[in-house]
């Protein structure tokens, strides 16, 4: 039985040297120069795999992937029927995720980047703030870390309201399910967050016409976006880039690491 590491874009020696710690009687291999015999490869533990690595493996028992989404792995053409896939949800894992969402909530909030440009151009802008209960953040996707998300906006005063396939009971953050409820949700939120995974269902979820729903009633007056994580497919291109002359008064900035090939916009600042 062999246990092997695919990591093409992380120090997989270090992954291995944990491993072997922790289970020193294991035979552990790394992809691509230490593989030996592939029938003796029962475990595989990736994350970004290339193509046809996985399916060139006969006797695998379980597929684990280093990381919360499994939209990577899925995209291998011949993956072995019958074979678990086992995400991890590890604290520091959800915790860095929620960092990362709270940071560019209150980027926004506290209008950081409007602070910097003035800070670039030697400008004192004395210009009005707001407190964050003024604020509606929205989260597509409560799972483990939208949850950890939501709860962590909650504690600093936003109101955060959450939309998923199937209603939560998060204390403090209002529920919105299914499809019937999404633009209740959109028309209330200020901040829109995509934790929502890679699937086929959520490819260009956020488009045109999501934006166009999201509330300008806040005190930004504008809607702002940030898609955490690797989403590059939840974002739709249309058939015009979004420009501060379009009706639907686009959200300032676009944050996500692209991963799937489809259309993508990447949005640094929008100017007014």
């Amino acid at each position: 039985m062999a246990f092997l590491f695919v990591l093409p874009t992380w120090p997989k020696d270090v992954w291995a040297a944990a491993m072997r710690k922790a289970a020193p009687h294991l035979d552990v291999r790394l992809w691509p120069d230490q593989m030996g015999d592939l029938r003796e490869i029962e475990f595989v533990s990736a994350w970004l795999p290339p193509s046809g690595v996985i399916s060139s493996l006969p006797n695998l028992k379980a597929i684990f992937s280093l990381g919360a989404g499994v939209d990577a792995i899925l995209r291998e053409p011949d993956l072995p029927k019958g074979v678990p896939i086992i995400r991890i949800n590890d604290p520091d894992l959800t915790g860095r995720m929620a960092e990362y969402v709270v940071l560019h909530v209150l980027m926004h909030h506290r209008q950081q980047r409007r602070i910097d440009e003035n800070q670039k151009n030697r400008v004192w802008d004395s210009f009005p703030t707001h407190a964050a209960s003024a604020m509606t953040v929205g989260i597509m996707g409560l799972g483990v870390m939208g949850q950890a998300s939501a709860e962590r906006l909650r504690d600093l005063g936003f109101q955060v309201a959450g939309w998923s396939q199937t209603r939560k009971n998060i204390p403090g953050v209002k529920s919105f399910a299914g499809k019937a409820e999404f633009d209740c949700f959109l028309a209330q939120t200020d901040i829109l967050v995509c934790l929502l995974p890679a699937t086929p269902a959520t490819d260009g979820i956020v488009d045109r016409g999501t934006i166009r729903k999201l509330s300008r009633k806040g005190p930004l007056a504008r809607p702002y976006s940030s898609m955490p994580g690797v989403v590059g497919s939840r974002w739709k291109k249309t058939s015009s880039p979004l420009s501060t002359r379009a009706s639907c008064s686009p959200p300032r900035s676009m944050f996500f690491t692209p991963s799937r090939c489809l259309p993508i916009i990447r949005f640094g600042r929008i100017p007014r």
